[in-house]
């Protein structure tokens, strides 16, 4: 059987990283074409891994090559023009995170997976991690009971990456919200059960990246910092469930990094990372601490995802995200950036 011919949308750090070993690794697949803006770096990639065909366009990439699949590792200003067009160029489409600048994008994207009758899905890998499978197991089976309120966090202390376009805000959308916590606002939201967002009220902040200092991601340039270094803000939902969200680039903080959910459920709750869940029981309080989770896919979440995407592609398995799901988050990614920006809550 020939294998799936893939190609790559921007060749930076997160495609070799993250999405084109594991196509080259998985003999379903074959890493056929990629494109970056900047010749050399498309080319750097396509020897490393053995690719024919270098491109400086996705469109001219996507007019020329017979594709299958493509990975849009584009930046996220990027995203909505070069997933429709791989999608109507017949490919499904595996796009990193998050799935555009805005929901309108987002409905755009997902209206052309639909019409193209080809699969989307967004690189939220933190779903496909044991931590989740069995913490959705739990909640399932009633463990938490009622999630009512939920603890989100993605703090850095000085993880303002120095490659990239990450500070960027007319290409990136914003920082560490739209970067990193959205995956955790992510994976609250999928656990809770998606409860409809009503309103939202946050706070960003720029007060670390317009200055010089240490950098454990790589030096970034201070002058052309233009996103937000900490963004805090809280989400109320239509069933009365409440979120708080806590994200940052740089902030003087212990831990170089610190990623969790908390769940808060009428029946018990649970923490993401570290792993636990805290019960009231035979008049007691418990935690529970795993001392080992079955790892059921591979172990790199990144492998889990690009495994699971072609999965999905073969019919072995339903798709863990929908495009409908990122739509959701960039909504209330929406919300958060325009609460900060107006100084006051706002409708999500």
């Amino acid at each position: 059987m020939k294998p799936l011919q893939v190609g790559i949308i921007s060749a930076g750090k997160i495609a070799q990283d993250a999405h084109m070993p594991w196509y080259d690794n998985d003999p379903r697949t074959q890493l056929r074409a990629v494109s970056s803006r900047t010749a050399e770096t498309a080319q750097r990639a396509a020897d490393k891994f053995g690719i024919a065909h270098v491109y400086t366009s996705a469109e001219e990439m996507l007019a020329k090559e017979n594709l299958d699949v493509v990975s849009v590792c584009s930046p996220n200003a990027l995203h909505a023009d070069h997933v429709i067009r791989a999608l109507q160029a017949g490919c499904h489409v595996l796009c990193e995170k998050p799935p555009a600048m805005n929901e309108a994008e987002a409905l755009r994207m997902e209206q052309a997976a639909k019409e193209a009758g080809k699969h989307l899905l967004y690189g939220f890998h933190f779903r496909h991690r044991c931590e989740t499978t069995v913490l959705k197991r739990a909640i399932d089976a009633g463990e938490l009971g009622e999630i009512y309120h939920m603890n989100v966090q993605a703090m850095r202390r000085r993880g303002i990456p120095g490659w990239g376009v990450f500070t960027d805000k007319n290409l990136q959308g914003g920082g560490p919200l739209i970067d990193v916590g959205v995956h955790m606002l992510d994976l609250a939201i999928n656990l809770s059960g998606f409860p409809e967002p009503v309103e939202a009220s946050a706070v960003t902040h720029q007060r670390l990246g317009k200055k010089p200092g240490v950098g454990l991601f790589g030096e970034w340039d201070p002058h052309t910092f233009s996103v937000e270094d900490l963004a805090s803000g809280m989400i109320r939902f239509e069933n009365g469930a409440s979120l708080v969200l806590e994200t940052s680039y740089a902030a003087n903080i212990e831990t170089d990094e610190h990623l969790n959910v908390s769940l808060l459920g009428d029946k018990g709750g649970a923490d993401f990372h570290p792993f636990a869940l805290y019960k009231e029981e035979y008049g007691a309080l418990f935690d529970r601490i795993p001392r080992f989770i079955e790892q059921t896919g591979p172990d790199d979440p990144y492998q889990a995802q690009i495994t699971h995407f072609l999965n999905v592609i073969d019919g072995k398995s339903k798709p863990i995200i929908q495009p409908h799901e990122g739509r959701y988050i960039q909504k209330i990614l929406d919300a958060l950036y325009e609460s900060a920006e107006k100084n006051r809550a706002v409708t999500c």
